[in-house]
């Protein structure tokens, strides 16, 4: 008997067509982990990329890297990543999310995702902020 994978990346005909995204991750079995908004700050705390958005994006994405291995995992078991962007950031911006998230996720089964502009953030010089889900598989 053919075990059940522990983890499926969905995106049914019957919703619409997703970009770039998955439209819903099954999860069957693992650890689940969940990773706080992540900033572009580095590890002494000192911000990354002051009015860059795309260094900003490259620190966040590095910081959710650094924490999934610190679970025991790697960027491919992040099944759920949440995006909190200041209405700052014009929509010209926006291919430059997927952009630099394309170099850490897998773009066959990417995660599921949302994406929602806010005011601002808790500090005025952040562009972006993203947290995550991941599961583990034991």
């Amino acid at each position: 008997m053919k075990a059940e994978a522990a983890i499926r990346f969905h995106s049914p005909n019957t919703l619409p067509l997703p970009m770039g995204y998955s439209q819903f991750v099954e999860v069957n079995r693992g650890r689940l982990i969940y990773i706080a908004g992540q900033v572009p700050c580095d590890a002494a705390g000192a911000l990354v990329g002051k009015d860059d958005f795309r260094a900003q994006l490259v620190q966040i994405f590095t910081n959710l890297k650094h924490a999934v291995e610190a679970a025991g995992g790697t960027f491919a078991d992040i099944v759920k990543l949440n995006y909190f962007c200041i209405e700052g950031i014009s929509s010209e911006m926006m291919p430059t999310v997927r952009e630099v998230r394309d170099q850490f996720v897998n773009t066959q089964a990417p995660p599921a995702s949302t994406f929602v502009v806010v005011s601002r953030l808790v500090r005025p010089e952040w562009l972006i902020e993203i947290e995550a889900v991941a599961v583990i598989n034991e």
